[in-house]
């Protein structure tokens, strides 16, 4: 099975190069499952609305992952128990809203479960993402091998203890939050896929992408300072991954960063 995932999202600039370059990435990588972060694809950077999700889905985007952004918008939060395919993490507690995994049927008929997490250190004390994930594999271990997670955390530490503590276990275990595209993608010695952070599509002139001259002053005033979404030098991040059907263990991991 050929997954795509593609990076956080960032806002209208995100969206216009998904736009561009996603339909023709799906054809040259033949693309059997499209995995998509969008917590940040509202107008603010903050968020996600049922509007964007659709143009996102219209682009090929089979499944949104969230994270700590997901509950930003109300209209959408009233929608999540409806939208199967777009999930919040789902170590959230429990009536919250919404759900955290998907079992989907990809394009080649084979079934993949897509598993949305978040972590805890530096970011809110919410349910163990360690102990959700293992209760969580007890649903899929019957029904796919292949398992893929997007772990949304701000610690690479956590990040990597993670991936070494269910090696062999998933398929996959994506970074993602940071919006730095790290280069440490590997295979795990049992057959997970593991990258600290996919990066970010969007504008990378910017810091993170938000305004540089807000995110300077921020730091140097001291003082809050609207965040606005930067515009220029778009670019597409994301990690493209081979899996074996039968037994669930990544074959083939590549980082992808496209201008």
């Amino acid at each position: 099975m050929h997954i795509l995932f593609i990076a956080d999202i960032i806002g209208k600039p995100g969206l216009n190069i998904v736009t561009r370059l996603l339909p023709g990435l799906i054809q040259q990588t033949k693309a059997d499952l499209v995995i998509a972060n969008g917590e940040n694809g509202a107008d603010d950077g903050r968020g996600l609305t049922m509007e964007i999700a659709a143009a996102y889905e219209s682009c090929g985007v089979d499944v949104i992952t969230g994270g700590n952004h997901i509950f930003d918008k109300a209209p959408l939060r009233k929608e999540l128990g409806n939208k199967v395919n777009i999930l919040r993490p789902l170590n959230y507690p429990p009536g919250a809203g919404g759900r955290g995994s998907i079992l989907i049927r990809a394009r080649n008929g084979q079934a993949a479960a897509v598993i949305s997490l978040q972590g805890r250190t530096y970011m809110q004390p919410i349910d163990c993402p360690f102990r959700t994930l293992e209760r969580e594999l007890k649903n899929h271990q019957e029904k796919t091998k292949t398992v893929f997670v997007d772990f949304h955390a701000e610690s690479t530490g956590e990040k990597q203890a993670l991936a070494w503590h269910f090696d062999g276990k998933v398929s996959a275990v994506i970074g993602t939050h940071t919006h730095v595209q790290t280069v440490d993608e590997r295979i795990l010695p049992n057959g997970t896929g593991y990258i600290t952070d996919a990066g970010m599509t969007g504008p990378f002139e910017s810091v993170i992408g938000m305004s540089i001259n807000a995110a300077v002053n921020r730091f140097i005033l001291q003082t809050p300072h609207p965040n606005h979404i930067a515009q220029n030098d778009l670019r597409l991040n994301g990690v493209l991954l081979d899996v074996d059907a039968d037994s669930g263990r990544c074959a083939m991991i590549q980082r992808l960063q496209l201008p």
